[in-house]
């Protein structure tokens, strides 16, 4: 699969906020491998063992069709691994059989079908079925599609808990007000039964002592069901206090792993893209500043600069920047071991500042441009030879820069640093600025 696809679909995935969207997306992508092949959804319901409902991507749209069909008409080798989860399982040599019954058209010289199961939770939630015509030769576009697949799995699992948690909210909510409706009735019930035998005394004094008694002991026996009322009610409210709770923490907890997915597939797109620019140009500035351009963008730096090593022993040199000030050039020289660049230069090790009081022990304080207190110092190295720095500067809104921006910028300045040794560039890169 081009990364490309691959890139484009797992930030559609990550941005879809329902099933249709995230089938869509993987339909999109099954067209841009092999157009003669189709992908279905089958919903499963573990209370009737059935598969109940087909949804299959149409273009921008699902369709929907009622199938009500047994999860055992399926052969029962696939069913294990269907239960099992994990890649697709081919159905068998009845494929044509089996097709129309999950409601493929068959092709005419034949087709492979193929099914995986989806769980949420341990328990198997729907089963994604896809349907291939013959090849003689090449790749499966099962194979092909299998990375896609894996993160429409992690889709599949998010939309599914959002859904899960939605449905428990509403269930406590009805629960909660049905209690509480339940009480107000009893209650509202009791005291109209004690005002009317507090509003009536002279019944009472004609009354003779059993009558009293007896009185005496309903209005007891209807205060003591008041109280049990209102502790049921305290009870429904404390477990309702209780299970709010646990989804404000299931809440949290889905959050952090959507948050962290978002940001997997920003650094698969950023990859993506790097990789891209470097097999669209060959000229050496463009590629340079677009590379640059790629890291500060998405590390929200104002102020940014790449150095690379000099032919001189011992220096590095300027070779893109932006919002550096007027007086820095291309081009401009530092000695290994002197400056910021220069002391992670020589120790390869990246240098991360957060806050002013930190920085005070740096040059860059002393510069106008710097605003933040918060900078990246980062070394490419590749093959344990030094490529250059990287030093990321004055983030957006006054930010300040983690330990996790570090480990991004890492991996980022990896492939930077394989780039940049495979084309030269710092050879390339001087010479174009001498030239000028």
């Amino acid at each position: 699969m081009p990364p490309r696809s691959l890139a484009s679909l797992a930030y559609a995935l990550s941005a879809t906020s329902d099933l249709d969207g995230a089938l869509i997306a993987l339909g999109e992508c099954l067209a841009e491998l092999d157009r003669g092949a189709s992908v279905a959804l089958l919903q499963y319901d573990a209370r009737r063992d059935m598969l109940k409902d087909r949804l299959t991507p149409v273009g921008a749209q699902v369709v929907r069709t009622s199938m009500e069909t047994t999860f055992d008409h399926l052969p029962e080798a696939a069913r294990a691994k269907i239960l099992a989860g994990g890649p697709f399982v081919d159905v068998s040599d009845r494929s044509a059989d089996y097709a129309r019954l999950c409601g493929f058209t068959a092709a005419l010289d034949g087709g492979i079908l193929a099914v995986r199961g989806l769980k949420v939770e341990g328990l198997l939630g729907a089963v994604l079925a896809l349907y291939e015509p013959r090849k003689i030769f090449g790749t499966r576009t099962t194979e092909r599609l299998a990375p896609a697949v894996a993160l429409f799995d992690l889709a599949y699992v998010r939309l599914a808990e959002r859904d899960a948690r939605e449905e428990a909210v509403r269930t406590l909510e009805d629960v909660t007000q049905r209690v509480h409706g339940e009480y107000v009735r009893k209650l509202t019930a009791l005291e109209a039964e004690l005002r009317e035998v507090r509003n009536t005394p002279q019944h009472i004094s004609a009354l003779n002592p059993a009558e009293a008694i007896a009185i005496q002991a309903d209005a007891a026996r209807s205060g003591e069901e008041a109280r049990r009322a209102l502790r049921r009610a305290e009870l429904a409210d404390q477990q309702l206090t209780s299970a709010v709770g646990q989804l404000e923490q299931a809440h949290v907890e889905l959050h952090r792993r959507s948050e962290a997915l978002r940001q997997r597939t920003r650094t698969l797109y950023l990859l993506d893209r790097a990789l891209s620019l470097d097999a669209e140009t060959t000229d050496s500035r463009k590629l340079v500043d677009g590379l640059l351009a790629l890291v500060g963008d998405d590390m929200q730096a104002q102020r940014c600069s790449l150095m690379l090593r000099a032919p001189e022993p011992d220096y590095l040199y300027l070779a893109a920047a932006r919002g550096i000030a007027p007086n820095i050039v291309e081009g401009m020289r530092i000695r290994i071991g002197e400056g910021v660049a220069g002391r992670v230069a020589a120790a390869r090790e990246p240098l991360l500042v957060q806050d002013v009081r930190e920085a005070s022990q740096h040059p860059l304080l002393r510069d106008q441009y710097f605003t933040t207190g918060s900078f990246i110092s980062f070394p490419l190295v590749y093959h344990d030879e030094l490529v250059g720095v990287l030093n990321l500067t004055n983030r957006a809104q006054r930010g300040i820069y983690t330990d996790e921006d570090v480990e991004r910028v890492r991996l980022l300045g990896l492939v930077i640093s394989l780039i940049m040794s495979r084309n030269a560039l710092p050879e390339r890169l001087l010479e174009s600025i001498n030239v000028r």
